[in-house]
């Protein structure tokens, strides 16, 4: 592992055995990674670095401005995001395995007595990664069929850059898990955005082409997505 400075930026440099250089922007503080063919030298890493950045300045500063969770502790009455909306969190403990509910303006975590933190996002996690699964198969059932493509795995996990992502020869797209804390239209978005992919495989005129036509209103979810609240986490290279 080594060290390119280019200015105020430090990139972090990892040799691996891959075909292609990958380039990655993590949040919240804009941490600087390049995976590289161990065959290239450093050189030409450099000027390969030189060449985007712009676009790491471009991801930093919209990391900066990124509103943030404050990181969770899973206490009664604080705030947790469903779809989009607010609930207050309530702590029920009993001696029966644990579940999450929503009851009006407040989200149950029922857990055993003396469950730690690491617990009870756990608990959280895998209730969101459920809500998610019952979610997501209706909007891609729809967009299939809009879009004449079909997907042959759905998968979620949490993702550390990206609301989701898209693999055109096996036909798999994942979510991030973190779109259900997010409104109802903004993973329809993301979902779509994905199934795009099947058609396109890169961000140029033509993919652009497809979601005007599609979903007109994308740039707008676009940016309603990337201003919400995200999870306070630092991710590391």
């Amino acid at each position: 592992m080594e060290q390119l400075h280019l200015g105020d930026i430090t990139i972090v440099v990892v040799l691996k055995d891959i075909k292609n250089v990958h380039l990655s922007v993590y949040p919240p503080s804009g941490k600087v990674r390049i995976a590289a063919p161990a065959r290239m030298s450093m050189d030409n890493i450099r000027i390969y670095a030189i060449s985007k950045l712009g676009w790491i300045k471009q991801q930093q500063q919209k990391f900066r401005e990124q509103v943030r969770e404050a990181p969770r502790e899973f206490l009664y009455k604080e705030g947790h995001y469903f779809l989009g909306n607010r609930y207050l969190l309530k702590i029920f403990e009993h001696d029966a395995p644990p579940f999450v509910t929503i009851r009006h303006d407040t989200l149950e975590l029922h857990i055993r007595p003396n469950t730690d933190i690491s617990k009870r996002l756990v608990i959280m996690d895998d209730w969101y990664r459920q809500q998610l699964k019952e979610l997501a198969p209706p909007i891609f059932q729809k967009w299939e069929k809009i879009l004449e493509v079909s997907i042959n795995e759905l998968a979620i996990k949490k993702m550390k850059t990206k609301w989701g992502t898209c693999n055109r020869e096996a036909k798999r797209i994942w979510l991030n898990l973190e779109l259900a804390k997010k409104p109802f239209h903004c993973i329809e978005y993301i979902i779509v955005h994905e199934l795009v992919h099947l058609l396109e495989r890169s961000h140029n005129a033509i993919f652009i082409t497809y979601m005007d036509r599609y979903l007109p209103e994308w740039k707008h979810l676009k940016n309603e997505l990337n201003k919400l609240p995200v999870s306070h986490v630092e991710w590391l290279s």
